[in-house]
């Protein structure tokens, strides 16, 4: 493919289809190139650096996240739906987590989000530092809880090139860690009831029992505010 009928934008949704099958470490310009039916160096002439396709690459997908409009909802429901859409998003692309421990990363994509996470922390009534410190905390929070798809991804996905008995090996750790488990009287009751593989798993809802448990202690503690200011 001619030089000229490539443009960075095309560059970059390659990129994230790449980044998606292969993650980090399967992204080069020479399989990117042949991805795109074209030569490296045509590559190399729109986008410079491995860092810095991963960087535009993370950047285009936050605008996969919702982001809903303050002036027809509710705090609330707005945060539930901005950190919703956030975690759908990096489950989707599960590299950018392990990206936000590698690379810079920065755009007015990943911009956009933290500006509008921002004000529907001011509109639930934090002053401007408390809303920086809610939204930081729901940040980490989604990120944390992202983590751990991610992370067996990326175990699948080394497993499988590593070994060609990538089941076998997970079953047999499993089974190893079930072991350890039982002995400890609360994990020993729990796997009672729960199939060794799924041992490794998060209960179901877990995310959002956490999600509604930060923003219910947001919310108590707006209310509690407004009380002492009463007095």
């Amino acid at each position: 493919m001619p030089r000229d009928t490539l443009t960075a934008d095309r560059i970059v949704r390659a990129a994230i289809e790449l980044l998606d099958d292969e993650g980090l470490d399967g992204l080069n310009m020479r399989s990117l190139a042949k991805r795109l039916g074209s030569a490296a160096t045509a590559v190399y002439w729109h986008i410079k650096t491995k860092d810095d396709l991963v960087r535009l690459a993370s950047d285009a997908i936050w605008h996969e996240v919702e982001s809903p409009d303050l002036d027809a909802t509710d705090w609330r429901t707005a945060a539930t739906a901005h950190a919703t859409g956030m975690h759908a998003m990096l489950t989707r692309h599960p590299w950018l987590v392990q990206a936000f421990g590698s690379h810079l990363l920065h755009g007015p994509g990943q911009a956009q989000h933290n500006d509008l996470s921002l004000a529907i922390y001011e509109k639930a009534g934090f002053a401007a530092a408390d809303a920086d410190r809610a939204a930081a905390t729901v940040f980490t929070f989604v990120l944390g809880s992202a983590l751990g798809p991610a992370a067996q991804v990326s175990l699948n996905r080394r497993l499988s090139k590593n070994s060609a008995d990538a089941e076998e090996l997970m079953a047999d750790a499993m089974t190893r860690a079930t072991e350890t488990a039982m002995q400890f009287p609360r994990l020993r009751e729990r796997l009672g009831t729960t199939a060794a593989t799924e041992y490794a798993e998060a209960p179901d809802n877990t995310f959002a029992f956490g999600l509604q448990s930060l923003l219910d202690g947001f919310e108590a503690r707006l209310t509690g505010d407004r009380a002492g200011r009463r007095e």
